[in-house]
């Protein structure tokens, strides 16, 4: 199958006991052992091997094109046990503008535990090249788009430059998922989600994943920590996520049409600066973008917002903006069916990279003219 079948069909999978097509979702927190004390079905305790899990997890990991995947209790615990796999001292590489809540892990908990983290900016190569430690950075972290100026980085050109240095690359494909870009074929070694967002789709789960290219020593402790700490996902949640999952590519690829539509509108008001969107063809990265990512350039854009007159910058006109939409909600996340709008920069607060005239557009599934409309009369009153 096709993978917009695979997802559909979940992998073709029927309850083998009372031949349902939806899953059951299995609440006990224990299995009974073989009389020879084995256990034969697989099943010891549900903090990690809930039968929930399976199904998602196999859908993911043929999505991925990968070896295996696990689910997480969110996307930062997801990444979180990835580097907390690492071992205290080893080096690594993170992107300048990336989701905030990790960058701030990383800045204050990840180097108390002796991690040395260093930003870049990484759609750059010859600043990764420049960074790289051979023998000592054992990870470089891509988040491409980067959230939420939805930078593009070369995912196969880093991977060459990380591996020649003895480095793993992970790839948060959050905004690309598995529809638009398939990380393991560019030279990935992990893929992490969010699963919070586009995979589950309906703003009713908080979740995350991680996906390994092969076995190995690394994905080794990162089960055993899943399964030590404890971050995992309930079983209703995990079932809730499989259901998401079934519609995963023509939510995307609606959202993607949505999107693309909009920023070239946007692009020619009067009253926006900037419109920052891979799939426009003036946006940096954009060729790249357009070599690794097949089908749209997601459902993700910001727009940096004109000054009023008499106005220092576009902060206030951004706000008033946001304040000013009817259809758009002035919510925080992202790939739901509801279209979101953000004053990003108040979310993050000080210290962020976030421009202050910046706004986050989460495209769902509304009719495009109406969310250009609605768009369009915000932005015209708060200038008025």
């Amino acid at each position: 199958m096709k993978p917009a079948s695979i997802a559909a069909q979940g992998l073709g999978w029927v309850d083998d006991h009372t031949r349902a097509l939806a899953p059951p979702i299995h609440t006990s927190t224990t299995f009974i052992r073989d009389p020879d004390n084995q256990y034969r079905a697989g099943h010891t305790y549900s903090r990690d091997q809930n039968p929930t899990f399976d199904q998602a997890e196999a859908v993911l990991t043929a999505l991925e094109g990968g070896h295996a995947s696990l689910l997480f209790a969110s996307g930062m615990a997801a990444a979180t046990a990835l580097f907390q796999a690492l071992a205290p001292g080893d080096h690594v590489l993170a992107p300048r503008v990336m989701y905030w809540s990790l960058r701030n892990w990383l800045t204050h908990f990840a180097t108390q535990w002796g991690l040395r983290v260093q930003f870049i900016d990484m759609s750059i190569p010859d600043e990764v090249r420049n960074a790289v430690q051979s023998g000592k950075t054992k990870l470089v972290w891509i988040e491409t788009p980067a959230n939420p100026l939805w930078t593009i980085t070369d995912i196969a050109l880093t991977c060459e430059i990380a591996h020649a240095a003895g480095s793993m690359v992970a790839v948060d494909s959050t905004v690309a998922t598995p529809v638009l870009t398939r990380p393991f074929e560019l030279g990935a070694d992990i893929v992490m989600h969010s699963a919070t967002k586009y995979l589950n789709g309906h703003s009713d789960v908080i979740a995350g994943t991680l996906s390994t290219r092969e076995d190995s020593p690394l994905w080794a402790r990162i089960k055993s920590i899943r399964a030590q700490i404890g971050g995992v996902l309930g079983p209703f949640e995990a079932w809730l996520l499989m259901r998401g999952m079934r519609t995963l590519f023509p939510r995307v690829r609606a959202a993607c049409d949505s999107a693309q539509g909009i920023a070239e509108r946007l692009a020619q008001n009067s009253f926006v600066d900037e419109v920052l969107y891979p799939g426009l063809p003036s946006f940096p990265g954009h060729a790249i973008a357009a070599r690794q990512m097949h089908g749209g350039f997601g459902g993700m854009l910001s727009i940096r917002v004109r000054a009023k007159n008499g106005s220092a910058t576009g902060e206030e006109a951004a706000i008033a903006t946001a304040a000013r939409v009817q259809l758009w909600k002035r919510a925080t996340s992202l790939g739901g069916v509801e279209s979101l709008i953000e004053h990003r920069a108040s979310i993050e607060g000080a210290g962020t990279p976030v421009p202050a005239d910046l706004l986050r557009l989460s495209v769902g599934l509304e009719e495009r003219d109406e969310l250009i409309a609605d768009l369009e009369q915000a932005l015209a009153q708060a200038h008025s």
